[in-house]
């Protein structure tokens, strides 16, 4: 099995660990049907070894999010008309932001004006680890002059159409993305997960890419997936830039375990969760198990 010096070793479990170790990740999303990609998140930071996974999502989407994973918690916060968290939801969400470990936004968020401002007011101020993916990176592009204001480690986690919201360049050739993304990471101090074929992970002076992974991934919510998967890893000790590169690592190597077994044409982003406990297996035994 390839396993690259870059990616990082995760420390073992002492026997007298407890899951106030290993973090609690707070995850904030989903919207009226868009559910499914908060849930996929909160399943994959239960996968990455979390101690405690709490979705954040509109109340009228609790019961629904609830339901589909009973190992996380789950808070609603009041929603709009069209089923999204509203702006004045924003004293119940930093209070429930404030015991996070590690926190991630955007999956399944929805698109409005309040939420636009909900999200550039926790990039800016939030002192914890966040990871922004989905309609979280879609409302910073709305205030690109801001991204380089922020209190704590920020971690962006585009594809290329969202890159490309976020930094005006459109149409990046194979060659172009990793010195763009090294740019757009150290001008704005973040580390940048660009997704896609050999997906780049730097934060402006390191950099990662990624041999794992297949085109059967091209489908929705593996990205929702990576972003809990990164979350949990933050909450299980490592640095925001190894929970990143080791995130993007086992996510790919998921993704190939579960397209040797099922194909890459029937590959689903539910997959990845179920194969995640093999690509852990691998990647322990690669490096030396515990």
């Amino acid at each position: 099995m390839f396993f690259p010096a870059q990616v990082p070793r995760l420390s073992p479990r002492p026997p007298e660990s407890h899951k106030g170790n290993y973090g609690l990740c707070v995850l904030v999303g989903g919207s009226r049907g868009m559910t499914g990609a908060i849930a996929l998140a909160g399943m994959a930071a239960l996968r990455a070894g979390a101690g405690l996974v709490r979705l954040a999502v509109p109340d009228v989407c609790l019961p629904v999010v609830a339901g589909l994973e009973p190992s996380y918690m789950t808070v609603g916060l009041p929603s709009d008309r069209g089923g999204r968290i509203r702006l004045d939801a924003r004293q119940q969400l930093y209070t429930v932001l404030s015991n996070g470990t590690g926190i991630g936004l955007g999956p399944g968020l929805g698109r409005s004006l309040g939420l636009d401002v909900l999200v550039a007011e926790v990039f800016q101020k939030l002192p914890q680890p966040l990871v922004v993916d989905a309609d979280g990176l879609n409302a910073l592009a709305t205030r690109p002059g801001l991204l380089h204001v922020h209190e704590g480690p920020r971690i962006l986690t585009p594809h290329p159409g969202e890159f490309a919201r976020l930094t005006g360049r459109k149409g990046l050739n194979s060659e172009e993305r990793r010195p763009a993304a090294v740019e757009f990471a150290f001008r704005n101090g973040v580390i940048v997960v660009l997704k896609g074929y050999q997906t780049v992970v730097t934060d402006g002076t390191t950099i990662y890419v990624n041999q794992t992974g297949n085109p059967g991934m091209a489908t929705g919510g593996t990205g929702d997936v990576l972003t809990g998967l990164i979350v949990g890893l933050v909450c299980r000790g490592l640095s925001p830039l190894e929970a990143a590169i080791l995130g993007v690592y086992l996510h790919g190597l998921a993704g190939d375990l579960a397209a040797e077994k099922l194909t890459q044409e029937s590959l689903t982003a539910r997959d990845l969760i179920d194969f995640m406990p093999e690509a852990f297996k691998r990647y322990l035994t690669a490096c030396g198990g515990f």
